[in-house]
């Protein structure tokens, strides 16, 4: 099987305070939980606001009163058929932003990616390595962690869909990790704001490496943690002021919501900084988000991809990702 044994497929549909999540969407997408619930479409409206008030907070040049700019999110759903199946298996779910110039009208498209949900992602954290590590102690991820969700991510971003419908590589923006140091540098950007560095890759970093993505760390202004921004190229040199402030003020208001314990925290990051989800010095939003329904869903939907893709198709998957490159 070669990597022609695929075909990936794309929808798109909004992400606005209309939102209902269609009935294949991963339900531990983080947008389908806020979209859920008797304060669904309170709880949209407040973040698109969150979102736009951010973005026109780092983009204020020509911006005096601060709304100039809003920013517009589109849900892209990606399946994938094998050849010897007559459906598409969910692969991944991103996030495309374009940003809207309310003084000149123009639509500015955004950066593609920025929210990742994958079924074998949530196979991978959610069953494999929670196996592994109840039979080794030591920790560490088991041999070939991850090679097999890489080398999918890859095969779409090199495919005609893919190349058709976007013109730059994806940018992931996720949450640090809580187990490592991060430590300010002296490098600061414009948008991204100031840098911080860490010499120890954590398991996440390790994954999207094997997707193809480097890290780097950023805390923007009036942030008051650093984010991790997975990124192919060159993340300051291959993408706009407007780009990358779409992808933070999306992602930095979804962090303030799953995690306030780091983003919404009273305090700022020091210099040597370690992020902690036990911190309780910090403020909730007013948005109802179920933290720990998503962390239930997780190992119920790594255990769907397992039924539904890994084990049937282990051996053709098997062959196809012996003949790819790492």
């Amino acid at each position: 099987m070669t990597s022609s044994g695929f075909t990936f497929t794309l929808g798109s549909i909004p992400f606005d305070e209309d939102y209902r999540p269609a009935d294949n969407t991963r339900t531990t997408t983080n947008f389908a939980n806020l979209a859920r619930g008797a304060s669904r479409q309170e709880n949209l409206r407040n973040t698109l606001r969150m979102i736009d008030n951010r973005f026109n907070a780092l983009v204020h040049w020509d911006n005096p009163a601060g709304d100039r700019y809003s920013v517009e999110l589109a849900i892209l759903s990606v399946g994938m058929r094998l050849h010897t199946q007559d459906h598409a298996f969910p692969l991944i779910e991103i996030l495309q932003t374009t940003v809207v110039d309310g003084r000149t009208g123009e639509r500015i498209p955004g950066i593609v990616g920025n929210n990742l949900s994958s079924y074998v992602r949530d196979y991978d954290f959610s069953i494999v390595l929670p196996d592994h590590l109840a039979q080794n102690p030591r920790g560490g991820a088991p041999e070939g962690f991850g090679e097999l969700h890489g080398k999918l991510f890859k095969a779409f971003l090199a495919s005609e869909t893919f190349q058709s419908h976007f013109a730059k590589p994806p940018v992931i923006c996720l949450s640090v990790s809580s187990s490592k140091v991060y430590h300010r540098a002296a490098n600061t950007h414009p948008v991204l704001g100031c840098e911080y560095r860490n010499d120890e890759p954590s398991t996440t970093d390790d994954y999207f490496a094997k997707m193809g993505m480097k890290v780097r760390y950023f805390m923007p202004r009036h942030a008051v943690a650093p984010l991790a921004f997975y990124h192919i190229g060159d993340l300051i040199g291959d993408y706009t002021d407007l780009e990358l402030a779409s992808t933070i003020s999306t992602m930095e208001s979804f962090q303030k919501i799953y995690r306030p314990e780091i983003y919404n925290a009273n305090s700022v990051a020091a210099e040597r900084y370690q992020p902690s989800l036990k911190y309780q010095d910090y403020s909730l939003t007013r948005i109802v988000y179920d933290r720990e329904e998503r962390s239930r869903l997780a190992i119920e939907q790594g255990k769907f991809a397992e039924e539904h893709l890994i084990r049937p198709n282990a051996a053709l998957l098997e062959q196809w990702s012996a003949t790819c490159a790492r």
